[in-house]
């Protein structure tokens, strides 16, 4: 809880009048005379100060300092020649472009008589329990911001964000918005996570030296995107050990086009600036009107790039996700669209419910194809009816049918998307994405309908909700499948289009925020071809992502891997398809398949009809044991013992519960080139002192394990598994003896 407050005057700079709100709490202090604030979470000091240029200085960002340990003041650094002046390469937590700044700035603004200067000072802030908010102000110009700091006390994670106001006479034009940059200890030798892809190839873990100069990890595409994922960690020195070191490391919560900057300037001092991507951006505030940037999370720690994974999924599943702080585990889910593809009917999908009852689903999913005039997909995006011909009498036969075999039921939307063959085109083509007497671009025969204008998102919101009020459904797959073209909104003026780029994705959040609190118990995945639309900010309002259209099982071990450096497993969906997969022909096992997406939350998505006895019997057995250890999985906390990021022929992972009560391990091997024996794993997380009793997940042990030993054994003395051959895998599962 806050204490008292006191308001004093700091004194005059230029015309305005500068003051403070002296308040702290147990985790957020303000030091009066040395003008420091401090944030303390469980394991982590962040620092910064008031310089004597009344700028907002960093100072220290690492392990957990002492309480009564000296900080501050910020001075002013010397800068170096006349080529870096101090006012430019002095460190700042949020720097407008100006007054000699050749650095990726935080905001940048133009007024109304071309001046770009501007010179953000502290003018006061406010301590309410664990969130900070100080207030800047241009040197002589009424703009206003107010940086936000929000501390998770138990994760050391802060969410920074900034509300840039216009208290001027005239509209101003916002150029480039960041939430925040962060600054790390001056030096040099430090190393860069981050993750890039494409379809059917996401998440893949890149690992480099920080370097003088600008790396730029960004999505230029209207939304999250394939190509680069809005997350970056970065190490002190290169380890080689997943679980040893200090790593600083955080997350864009926003889900259309973004950009993070990590940048060493010439005084060695590395910055990470991330925000809205300033490319074809350009945001006109009129007086008393502000922007609201995205939030950018931030958190450090001592232990790895695995100790980074731990505490983000730590902070994701207590205090991101919709049913945070305890998100019940995701359903065993079945969905029906590599059985029928675009050729449903109610026959033929209650069979399939029949096939995926019998062996322990819990949630059937009917994938595209129900609605409007669709039978492929050139037509009916857009118009948001049940299909009569395929179910004569609407979905609640279907749905009533799943019940009955105890599952509950799913539906496939793609509420953005039109095709222009649909009715909704044919009476609303100024809906769509598109500039005035230009070619509208097409991508997979649909249009991106513009959801920054009031009456497209009043009619998604609309029909979705009807849906919901007519039919029985728990769950939408909720899917995305282009990026934006032609981005023009031709119905506003000209300098207002493109706030396009935020108003799109404002109003997709408040829809689902919206059906969320009007269908409390409706779930929802983000899905955008594959992983194309996963971060923070939509996993404020889904339950699940899809990571990847690609459901090879060992691709996928290589892009759940990378998955999991930013997101918690609860929410990536792994899905046991058919073998040979259209990206992968070689064929796999149903146990390594089955495996392999036990690792996040288990789906499946093959076709049944294909599937023999054996194959009913291996799904009904596994999907018991996952049932058993899905907790662990989803919630535990996630060890990568072996990483497929490291080139290795083998990967492995351990998810241990909250409580360390229970231990999941799942070993795979691609292939025993040269006949090595599989390295010995090495637990890690365990109760030393307790002991462990084993259990076998598969039928082949794979190894000669004791039944019984000490948490000390298992970490000190490792595992041997007994895997050779190509495509081989062996899981298995310990409790705490009571």
């Amino acid at each position: 809880m806050s204490c008292g407050k006191l308001v004093l005057i700091l004194g005059l700079l230029g015309p305005a009048m500068y003051t403070h709100t002296f308040a702290q709490s147990n985790h957020i202090r303000f030091d009066e005379q040395a003008r420091v604030f401090r944030i303390d979470g469980e394991n982590v000091t962040y620092a910064f100060g008031i310089n004597d240029q009344n700028a907002l200085q960093p100072l220290y960002w690492g392990a957990r300092l002492g309480a009564n340990d000296s900080l501050g003041p910020a001075q002013v650094n010397t800068g170096h020649a006349s080529f870096d002046l101090p006012s430019g390469s002095t460190p700042q937590e949020f720097q407008g472009w100006g007054a000699g700044l050749f650095y990726a700035p935080a905001l940048k603004i133009t007024f109304p008589d071309g001046n770009r200067d501007l010179v953000l000072h502290y003018v006061a802030h406010h301590i309410d329990g664990d969130t900070l908010t100080i207030q800047l102000k241009d040197i002589s110009r009424d703009v206003m911001v107010d940086l936000k700091y929000q501390l998770d006390p138990e994760t050391g994670v802060i969410g920074r964000s900034a509300v840039i106001a216009n208290k001027t006479k005239e509209s101003i034009l916002v150029e480039q918005a960041a939430a925040a940059t962060w600054s790390l200890p001056q030096g040099t030798d430090y190393w860069l996570y981050y993750l890039t892809g494409r379809w059917a190839g996401e998440m893949n873990v890149q690992h480099e030296a920080v370097r003088p100069g600008t790396r730029l990890i960004e999505s230029r595409r209207g939304s999250t995107g394939h190509q680069n994922n809005p997350w970056f960690a970065i190490e002190r020195g290169n380890s080689g050990d997943q679980d040893a070191g200090e790593v600083w490391f955080g997350a864009l919560a926003w889900s259309g086009s973004w950009r993070i900057t990590v940048e060493q300037d010439t005084l060695r001092n590395v910055r990470i600036t991330g925000g809205y991507n300033p490319f074809d951006f350009g945001y006109k505030l009129a007086p008393n009107e502000q922007l609201q940037t995205p939030v950018f999370y931030g958190g450090y720690s001592s232990h790895g790039i695995g100790g980074a994974s731990r505490l983000l999924h730590q902070f994701e599943i207590s205090k991101v996700l919709p049913q945070a702080p305890k998100p019940r585990p995701r359903p065993v889910l079945y969905n029906s669209w590599e059985a029928t593809g675009f050729d449903v009917d109610d026959a033929g999908q209650m069979a399939l419910a029949e096939k995926a009852a019998s062996f322990g689903v819990e949630r059937f999913v009917m994938d595209d194809d129900w609605f409007g005039q669709r039978k492929d997909d050139h037509a009916g995006l857009g118009d948001w009816y049940v299909n009569k011909e395929k179910f004569p009498n609407g979905l609640k036969p279907l749905i009533d049918k799943v019940h009955s075999l105890g599952m509950d039921f799913g539906l496939w939307v793609e509420p953005e998307m039109v095709n222009p063959n649909s009715d909704l085109y044919r009476q609303h083509p100024d809906w769509v994405l598109n500039f005035t007497g230009r070619p509208r671009t097409e991508g997979r025969n649909q249009l991106l309908l513009n959801l920054a204008r009031q009456d497209v998102r009043d009619y998604v919101f609309g029909f979705l909700d009807k849906l919901l009020n007519e039919n029985d459904i728990a769950f939408l797959k909720w899917d995305y499948n282009r990026n934006w073209s032609e981005p023009g909104w031709p119905a506003v003026a000209p300098d207002e289009q493109k706030k396009v780029y935020v108003k799109y994705v404002e109003n997709l959040y408040s829809i689902l925020r919206e059906l969320r609190e009007k269908h409390p118990k409706l779930e929802i995945e983000s899905c955008s071809g594959g992983g194309g639309r996963v971060d923070l900010g939509i996993l404020r309002y889904t339950d699940e992502v899809w990571p990847s259209d690609n459901t090879d099982p060992l691709d996928r071990l290589s892009i759940q891997d990378g998955f999991t450096y930013a997101y918690t497993p609860g929410v990536m969906m792994a899905w046991v398809t058919e073998s040979p997969s259209s990206a992968n022909h070689s064929p796999r096992s149903t146990e390594y398949r089955f495996l392999s997406s036990m690792q996040g939350s288990l789906g499946v998505g093959a076709n049944l009809n294909h599937w023999t006895d054996a194959d009913f019997a291996t799904a009904r057995r596994l999907i018991s044991e996952y049932k058993e250890i899905r907790e662990s999985v989803q919630h535990g906390a996630l060890y990568r013992l072996i990483s497929p990021a490291d080139g290795s022929e083998q990967s492995a992972t351990e998810s241990v519960a909250a409580d360390r009560s229970q231990v999941a391990v799942f070993a795979f091997l691609h292939s025993s080139q040269f006949g090595y024996p599989y390295p010995r794993l090495f637990l890690r997380g365990l109760d030393k002192d307790a002991q462990y009793k084993l259990h076998w997940i598969t039928e082949n042990p794979g190894g000669n394990l004791p039944e019984t030993a000490s948490g000390a054994y298992w970490m000190d003395h490792g595992v041997d598994l007994n895997l050779e051959g190509d495509f081989q895998a062996t899981a298995f599962r310990l409790e705490r003896a009571q």
